[in-house]
């Protein structure tokens, strides 16, 4: 049974393919078009994923969308009619564009499908559609290691809800608990992610990554004036403060008297009430999502978690909701956002449509999130000699040995091998990697390569074995989704006058033997490698630990701002010679900057736009 699932048209397109209950491929559209948080149909990604099953179109026995868009529909249309007049201006604009996208989307898709994968095919016939968070749920829970466990899924707003509990055992999987629309954590969080300068829908980890250099200043005035959160963790928002429902913003006059003016203007400088608004929204999601799962835990006995949607990708909540104990273990899925709508939805037609059983719960089947697309090293070569790179071909034994001993020698390195991540993290197959000794890579790195902000901080990949002796985490983190703190054995102290620092001015203290990788409040956004499953770059870390000592390297996703994460050998090498990455590795092919034509060399700072 070869079971396609589709995620679209609203941001992070993706597809997914189950063949016989087996994640076989899966891959997000941005990937292959270069526009990133791409939305439109995932043509792309959907004949990536049948190449990789091997599979002819026909084959495919049923597409599953990740949401029910007329169910969508009649939210957005309830909603207007709720708060009429208001917003009539953008109703009446918007109104032609949701009944072609929402209340006709079953021809779309299948209009769609027709123009990517073939004509002569009744995709109507074969055509379900899932529900959006029980896409989620499904997401969490099939691919898990667990065989029974408490399912939170937490975002903006599928059709009507916004966070839900479910619980799955075996195969079956049924949401008997959920928050509805307009009280939503992940669109709460994009509000002040709106009123600090960052776009939504893509800049919500950068106000998670500004919150350690504020303080909670303003945790009393969401709670009084914005937020009503009860001791279950459910909640109410108070909508006289937010004009999502029916505006073109997030906030409005209100908010803005609220807080004590104008939104910040996207790429102006920050502030330190950019800093403290930041600090304060994380604490009021990190109380949230503590109470829901002390909520859950006591209301369903469960002892095991699951969690999905986008809010489950805050690592910050992630890993305090770890040290909380609460359950005896968490997983969470790797694409927790609309992205894994589609494995969710495909996962749910096999499991929940078709009753199949799971096959195992030794391990998570999620394969590493490694499920995209590969090259074989005579494709790598093939591609590279188009481009006009210079390379040389090295054994594995020579190749990790040069690329330990440039880390080591303080050089940044692409680093591209094997399967493309699915998710928004990149997890040692299309990655930058750097030593985290360095006091000045994160600087450099995200300056002179990324392209982006000062204060955004970068994760350590640190040895599995290893993990427990440089951070406070003794678990699995494959996927890069938990924070947890730099032992204290591994920090430096810092002066009288360091302490005193606030806000931005905190970012250049060397505070740790791996000052890369240290956040200004001593957190590192871990993952853990297992020569299980990347032997690779396991490998490579190992030799960098044998040259250092260090068991760790800086891992940041091969891109720059506003561009998707690398795909093909050739995005790798134009993202090489657009930045100031000195050695490029693809396959088994080594690519020095230096040995290159500078004819090849661009301005890549400015081919995407903002994130």
């Amino acid at each position: 049974m070869n079971i396609l699932g589709i995620s679209a048209y609203y941001h992070d397109s993706a597809a997914c393919l189950v063949s016989g209950g087996e994640l076989v491929a899966a891959a997000q559209e941005e990937r292959f078009t270069r526009k990133k948080h791409d939305p439109g149909f995932p043509g792309y990604s959907a004949r990536y994923c049948l190449r990789a099953g091997n599979l002819c179109p026909a084959d495919v026995d049923y597409i599953v969308f990740y949401d029910k868009p007329f169910s969508k529909f009649e939210r957005i249309f309830e909603t207007y009619l709720a708060f009429a007049p208001n917003g009539f201006k953008s109703f009446a604009t918007s109104v032609p564009v949701w009944v072609k996208d929402k209340l006709f989307q079953r021809m779309l898709i299948t209009n769609a499908l027709n123009e990517h994968l073939g004509r002569g095919i009744d995709w109507s016939s074969r055509l379900r559609f899932s529900e959006h968070h029980l896409s989620h749920a499904a997401s969490a829970f099939f691919p898990s290691p667990f065989h029974e466990a408490a399912v939170l899924t937490m975002d903006g707003v599928g059709e009507w809800t916004t966070t839900s509990l479910a619980i799955g055992k075996g195969r079956e999987l049924s949401i008997y608990k959920e928050l509805r629309f307009p009280h939503s954590l992940g669109l709460l969080y994009s509000a002040f992610t709106y009123y600090t300068g960052f776009k939504v829908n893509s800049g919500e980890y950068k106000v998670m990554g500004l919150a350690p250099y504020g303080e909670p200043k303003y945790v009393h005035l969401i709670k009084e004036h914005l937020i009503n959160i009860k001791e279950d963790g459910s909640f109410h928002l108070d909508m006289s403060f937010f004009d999502y429902c029916t505006g073109l913003t997030m906030t409005n006059d209100r908010f803005e008297r609220l807080f004590g003016g104008p939104a910040r203007r996207p790429e102006s400088r920050l502030t330190q009430k950019e800093m403290d608004l930041a600090a304060s929204i994380q604490a009021i999601t990190e109380e949230v999502v503590l109470k829901l799962a002390k909520g859950i835990r006591a209301a369903t006995g469960q002892r095991n978690l699951c969690l999905a949607g986008g809010v489950a990708l805050n690592c910050v909540a992630n890993g305090k909701l770890l040290r909380e104990k609460l359950f005896d273990q968490i997983w969470i899925q790797p694409a927790a956002g609309d992205a894994g709508g589609a494995l969710g939805a495909a996962l749910a037609a096999y499991h929940l449509m078709l009753e199949k059983p799971r096959s195992s719960y030794s391990g998570d089947s999620m394969k590493g999130a490694y499920l995209g697309p590969e090259f074989s090293q005579r494709e790598v070569e093939e591609s590279l000699g188009k481009t006009g790179a210079v390379f040389t071909t090295e054994s594995d034994e020579a190749l990790i040995n040069n690329v330990a001993h440039a880390l080591a020698d303080g050089k940044a390195v692409g680093w591209m091998q094997g399967r493309m991540e699915f998710g928004p993290r990149a997890l040692g197959a299309r990655s930058i990697i750097a030593d985290p000794r360095s006091p000045t890579v994160q600087k450099q790195l995200n300056l002179k390569v990324k392209y982006r902000e000062s204060f955004r901080p970068f994760a350590p990949s640190v040895l599995r074995e290893d993990v427990s002796q440089w951070f406070q985490l003794d678990s699995e983190s494959p996927y890069m989704l938990l924070v947890a703190d730099v032992n204290s054995t591994k920090r430096l102290p810092m002066t009288e006058k360091q302490q005193q620092l606030f806000g931005i001015d905190r970012l250049n203290v060397v505070r740790s033997e791996i000052p890369a990788v240290t956040h200004v409040d001593y957190s590192a956004r871990v993952q853990t490698v297992q020569n299980s499953t990347n032997p690779r770059f396991h490998r490579l870390i190992s030799k960098f630990k044998e040259l250092t000592g260090c068991p760790v390297l800086v891992n940041t996703s091969f891109n720059v701002r506003g561009e998707p994460i690398v795909c093909t050998p050739e995005d790798a090498f134009r993202c090489f010679m657009g930045t100031e990455i000195e050695l490029l590795v693809v396959g088994n092919s080594l690519i020095r900057k230096e040995d290159q034509s500078r004819a090849l060399v661009t301005d890549y700072s400015s081919c995407y736009g903002c994130d």
